[in-house]
């Protein structure tokens, strides 16, 4: 991080015209033409990105990427910001930690749920159907209308589960932590769009919500036995147009994980799945470990696809963040392994950390990829 003061800036009027922004900081002139973040080549390679706040005393929370970083206050005024070094190709989801409250960027036009924002490098890859819904408390996402209230005998409790034929209905797409979906990321939207263009045939979402994300996507059979029992004869009677006999699973990180466990173990169920970065480190205790991530490379997953199962019926897109650097070895195994196995294999990185703003690049392109 530099202080712009410390360039070869005139004055206060010109401290941040490196980065388009006219007028003293912290000046009406400045705030009305206040749109950030903003990125400028970096010495060296990457991208220096400009993040501002208006206020008082301010941090920015970047979602797995990087450690907080606090912003710096101009001259007395009220106006905080920070140069934020990135690399190439990078797109991550921030808040901004004022006190105890957390805010989105009220500079920036991407949100992520009502407390979240999306900043991109300009060599980040566009995400055409992923609308800019804008950011803050008062952001409401559009919602499926159909709704069942599932009541699980084998999971315990009762959950809501959204269902939404995109393009009229057809295969279903099962979406792994359903709510983030709903209320951080509008899947819905996306998918109508992908949808409308050709890019994907007729779909219906299943969001399916999380309850207990350790106990439930850590390669535990009842959860599987229970879309297989329960939720699915649910979706089919609802009236929603629905195909489970191509059913695609679509998870991520744990998620992803419990996707591949269950083309394993189930596979006259799950034949077709798209895992962003799935957490193949995962074995039986790993959660209580100091680093979870340090077992052996592939977790369980690796040691499952080692006994050799028969995959060649299986259709799998994996994909994980390219800066993702301690999950890649892991991910690399149970790709080749998966494979080696049978399987009809799709590999891909995405321009982002562990973060749902890179995984849904990847979510659309490999539903798609799935069921072609």
């Amino acid at each position: 991080m530099t202080d712009p003061r410390s360039g070869s800036a005139t004055g206060a009027e010109s401290a941040f015209a490196g980065f388009g922004l006219p007028g003293e900081p912290g000046s009406d002139e400045f705030w009305a033409a206040a749109r950030t973040p903003v990125s400028v080549p970096a010495d060296g390679g990457g991208w220096l990105t400009l993040f501002l706040w208006r206020g008082s005393r301010a941090v920015i929370d970047f979602e797995s990427w990087s450690p907080p970083v606090p912003l710096r206050r101009w001259a007395g005024t009220d106006c905080w910001y920070a140069e934020v070094r990135m690399p190439a190709r990078l797109r991550v989801t921030y808040r901004l930690i004022v006190g105890d409250a957390a805010h989105a960027d009220p500079f920036n036009p991407v949100g992520a749920g009502g407390d979240r924002s999306i900043a991109a490098t300009p060599d980040a890859p566009d995400q055409p159907h992923w609308p800019a819904l804008g950011s803050g408390a008062d952001v409401v996402l559009p919602l499926p209308r159909a709704r069942l209230r599932w009541t699980s005998e084998r999971l315990g409790g009762r959950r809501t589960v959204r269902v939404h034929p995109a393009g009229g209905g057809g295969p279903v797409v099962l979406l792994l932590d359903g709510d983030d979906w709903l209320h951080l990321h509008p899947a819905m939207t996306a998918f109508d769009s992908a949808v409308a263009v050709g890019e994907m045939p007729a779909v219906t979402l299943v969001f399916l919500p999380a309850k207990d994300r350790q106990a439930e996507f850590g390669c535990r059979p009842e959860l599987w036995e229970a879309v297989r029992d329960e939720l699915l004869p649910l979706v089919a009677e609802s009236g929603v147009p629905a195909d489970p006999d191509r059913l695609v699973v679509a998870g991520q990180s744990l998620g992803g994980l419990s996707a591949l466990y269950a083309a394993l173990e189930f596979p006259d169920l799950v034949s077709r799945v798209a895992c962003q970065s799935a957490s193949f480190w995962w074995t039986p205790g790993a959660m209580d470990r100091a680093d979870p991530l340090g077992g052996p490379v592939g977790g369980a997953i690796a040691a499952r696809l080692r006994r050799s199962p028969d995959l060649s019926r299986l259709r799998c897109a994996f994909d994980v963040g390219e800066h993702e650097t301690r999950m890649l070895p892991h991910c690399e195994l149970a790709e080749t392994l998966t494979e080696r196995a049978g399987a009809t294999v799709r590999v891909s990185r995405s321009a982002s950390g562990h973060d749902r703003a890179g995984w849904r690049h990847a979510l659309l392109r490999d539903v798609a990829w799935a069921l072609a």
